[in-house]
Formats: structure tokens, C-alpha cells, sequence
């Protein structure tokens, strides 16, 4: 296969191996400790499952990437790399393992949540500095190379991770702790392997001046605004992030549904819950991958706006024929669907963004995406713990869900301006995670340790 052997041809430089060997590490711990807050906040036994709950764990495992990414590479600026992976993996691990003696001790929710807030804050950083380290592992002719197969591999470690989170809750007599003190010794084992890179390895380099650190996070904030105008004159990119956006909205209110089916409509044991619902994330998970092999050439065929209507189009008419019945094996299959829809349309949205917006601005551009992406998500789960019933089956929000990809597939259909999008090569895609996914890092000529600055 084509992946594998670009693959090896990357693994023979020893300094990118030792480079992808903490990223592999790291977001399997990032894996487990998904899965072991999932199963704690919903699968507990001593705790009565809300959708509001699950809302905050989303909210907990996704807003540090939108609040505090785009500010994370100032402070990398500043910070040797090789430093940050040691003693950011070091922080995790402590952090993940007073979590699970939080959750030996059951405190209330609220110091629960800052403890894993305080896990996925760090975590923003280091996923940060695996992007901007790789130019210093990899020559420029492997680094397209490098930035399309690295994350997707980080995303299979992830789904690996939380695989085997899953068979450990299920085995160790249903203990999250057990799996929090899992999640810490990857993170530890990560830690350590970053020590095989030498200290000053991955940059950066220091220049002579530097801005204060003030003056660094106003400069990026006005680059943000920036980018923020540049987006709205640019409609193609414009177009496919709102509805990416939307989509993901979508696909977000879905997740909490389906995780309050698995923990009270389909089984009455938490285990068999928590077993379905590692089979649902598999399943999506195995859509991704699809979409991963499809929309290259769907792109291609239908050009990338086209081919975004056209998982539109398919969504809302299969989403309500799939969900209504709120049986496990048709939800299945729209899982699978759902997966491939989604992660094809974040793949053409990614292309959209390539090949029109300034190569200038494109680093701001794809931060501001990272906002929107996580933010609709953490949003549906809002909207979502308002609607759903405690078993989980709302009818009006399966509908309204299909009415949203609806609305998505009118708006892309009448849209002017449309992008064919033939020429551009979208890559492999994948998200930051197993459960609640982030988006990827900027493509390689968008890539540096911060958003750049105002002109």
C-alpha cells in the first residue's frame, strides 16, 4: 500500500521516528483518558446520567482547544520543544492521576471537571508542538509527507488507546480509576521517549529580540481578527466552513443522543452500554477511514463544494430513516454513514481552505476553524441536553437534525462561486481524538509554532 511504504521511507530518518514515537504515545493516552471520562461521567454506576453531564464532559475535553489554541504558539515561541513534550507529558500524567484519586474519593463534579480540564488544557500544547517540531525531523521534499501521515497516525493511536481503555474498564470490575492510572503511565512513557531527542533539536530558534509576552498574544489576537476579514472575503471558504460547521453541529447533538441510548434504551447492565458504545465509536471511526479513501477521488469527481452537497443531501435523507426507529443496529449503520459524511466534508472543507484563502493569512484561517469546529461541537451537546428525554429517543431532535443537513445542501447546492477544487490533492484527514475529535493542524505551508502575526 501506498501509506505504508511512504511510511517506512519516513521511518528510516532516526530523529523523525523517536519524533513520531511521542506523538503515538501521547494521543494514546489522550485515547484513554477520553474513554475514561466518558465512562466515568456516563457509565458510573453511582450516577444517574444526564445529558448536561455529558455536555460538560464535552465541554471539558474540547474547549481548551478552541480557547487557548490559537494562543498556544506564542508561548511555544518561547519554550524549547523537546522541554515541553518531557515536562508536558510529566504534567499530564500528575494531573490524570489526581484525577483518578478524585474520582477514588468521589468529590463533587465540579473539582472532578477542573482536574480534567487541567489534562486536555496541557494537552493543547503538546499536540502544538508535535506540528511545528516536524520541520526539524524532516526534510522539505518528506514534510507534505510527514504532516499527512503523522496525524492520521496520532488518530489511529487515539482510537487504539481508547480501545484498550475500554477491555481495562471492562475487565478491572468497572474501575475509571484504573484507566485514569493507565492514561498516566503513557503519558509518563511519552515524557520519556522524548528524551531520546536531543534538548535543542526542535527549535526554536531564538532570535536576537523577542516581543514581550504581552505584545505577543495582542499581536496574535489582531492576526486572528485578520484573518477573520480575509475569511469574509473569500465566499468559497467562507461557504464550506459555515457549513462544516453546521455539520459537525450535527454530528455532535448525534453523539450525545447515541451515548444516552447505550447508557439507559439498550441495555441494562453499564457494561454492555459501555461495550456498545465502544462498538458505535469504532464503527464511526471505520467511516472516517472510508471517507479518508473516498473523498480524494469524490473531490475529484465532483468537485469539493459538490461533493459536501452531496453528503449533505445523503445525511438528511438517510439520518431520519436511520435514527427514528432508536434501534442499535440501524443507528450502527448511520454511525458508519455519519463518520464518512462528516469526516469527508471536513476533508473537502480542508482543500476549500488550501486552495483559496492566502497563503499569508492560512495559518489564521485554519486556527479560526479549530474555533468554529469544536465550539459547534460542544454547542450541539448543549442544544442537545435541553432536548433529549433521559432514555435518549427525541424524535424532534433527529428531525431537526435532518432539516440542518438540509439546510446545508440548499445552501451549497444555490451557492455561486463554487469550487471544483480537481486539482488539489485533499489528504488523509483525522481528528486530534477517539471520542470527541479536534481538528487536524494547518497543512504544511500554514504550519509554524503560532498563528503569524499582522503584516
Amino acid at each position: 500500500m501506498p501509506v505504508v511504504r511512504d511510511l517506512r521511507v519516513l521511518l528510516r530518518l532516526r530523529d523523525f521516528r523517536r519524533l513520531f514515537a511521542v506523538r503515538l504515545l501521547s494521543q494514546a493516552a489522550d485515547g484513554v483518558f477520553q474513554v475514561a471520562l466518558a465512562a466515568y461521567v456516563v457509565f458510573s454506576p453511582e450516577k444517574q446520567t444526564s445529558p448536561a453531564a455529558i455536555a460538560s464532559a464535552m465541554a471539558v475535553l474540547l474547549l481548551p482547544y478552541s480557547l487557548v489554541g490559537p494562543f498556544a504558539g506564542v508561548l511555544l515561541d518561547r519554550w524549547q520543544r523537546r522541554q515541553v513534550f518531557l515536562y508536558g507529558n510529566l504534567l499530564r500524567a500528575l494531573l490524570a492521576g489526581c484525577t483518578a484519586l478524585l474520582i477514588l474519593a468521589s468529590v463533587p463534579d465540579w473539582l472532578f471537571y477542573v482536574s480534567a480540564l487541567s489534562v486536555t488544557a496541557v494537552n493543547r500544547f503538546v499536540l502544538a508542538g508535535l506540528s511545528a517540531a516536524l520541520p526539524r525531523v524532516v526534510d522539505d521534499e518528506r514534510l507534505v509527507l510527514a504532516n499527512s501521515l503523522s496525524p492520521t497516525a496520532g488518530t489511529l493511536a487515539a482510537t487504539a488507546g481508547g480501545g484498550l481503555a475500554l477491555v481495562v474498564r471492562l475487565t478491572a470490575s468497572g474501575s475509571d480509576a484504573a484507566v485514569m492510572l493507565l492514561g498516566a503511565a503513557l503519558y509518563i512513557s511519552s515524557a520519556l521517549t522524548s528524551l531520546l531527542l536531543a534538548r535543542e533539536l526542535l527549535g526554536p530558534e531564538h532570535a536576537p529580540v523577542r516581543p514581550r509576552l504581552g505584545a505577543s498574544l495582542a499581536s496574535t489576537a489582531h492576526g486572528l481578527a485578520d484573518g477573520l476579514r480575509h475569511l469574509a472575503e473569500r465566499r468559497a471558504a467562507a461557504g464550506a466552513l459555515a457549513a462544516m460547521t453546521v455539520m459537525r453541529f450535527c454530528y455532535g447533538a448525534l453523539t450525545v443522543m447515541v451515548l444516552m441510548l447505550c447508557r439507559y434504551a439498550w441495555t441494562d447492565r453499564e457494561s454492555d452500554g459501555l461495550a456498545l458504545l465502544g462498538l458505535a465509536l469504532g464503527i464511526s471511526g471505520a467511516g472516517f477511514f472510508a471517507a479518508a479513501l473516498l473523498t480524494p477521488w469524490a473531490v475529484g469527481r465532483f468537485g469539493a463544494r459538490g461533493w459536501m452537497a452531496l453528503c449533505a443531501t445523503t445525511a438528511a435523507l438517510l439520518e431520519p430513516a436511520l435514527g427514528l426507529p432508536f434501534a442499535p443496529v440501524p443507528l450502527m449503520v448511520a454511525a458508519f454513514l455519519l463518520g464518512l459524511i462528516t469526516q469527508g466534508a471536513k476533508i473537502a472543507t480542508d482543500t476549500v481552505v488550501q486552495t483559496t484563502v492566502d497563503d499569508d493569512f492560512r495559518g489564521r484561517v485554519f486556527s479560526l476553524y479549530d474555533v468554529l469546529f469544536n465550539v459547534a461541537f460542544v454547542g450541539a451537546a448543549g442544544v442537545a441536553a435541553l432536548m433529549l428525554p433521559p432514555d435518549g429517543r427525541s424524535a424532534p431532535l433527529v428531525m431537526m437534525v435532518a432539516l440542518l443537513y438540509a439546510a446545508v445542501a440548499t445552501g451549497l447546492t444555490r451557492g455561486r462561486g463554487g469550487l471544483s477544487c480537481n486539482n488539489a490533492r485533499p489528504g488523509l484527514g483525522g481528528g486530534g481524538g477517539v471520542l470527541f475529535s479536534q481538528t487536524t493542524p494547518p497543512p504544511p505551508a500554514a504550519i509554524s509554532s503560532a498563528p503569524p502575526t499582522t503584516p
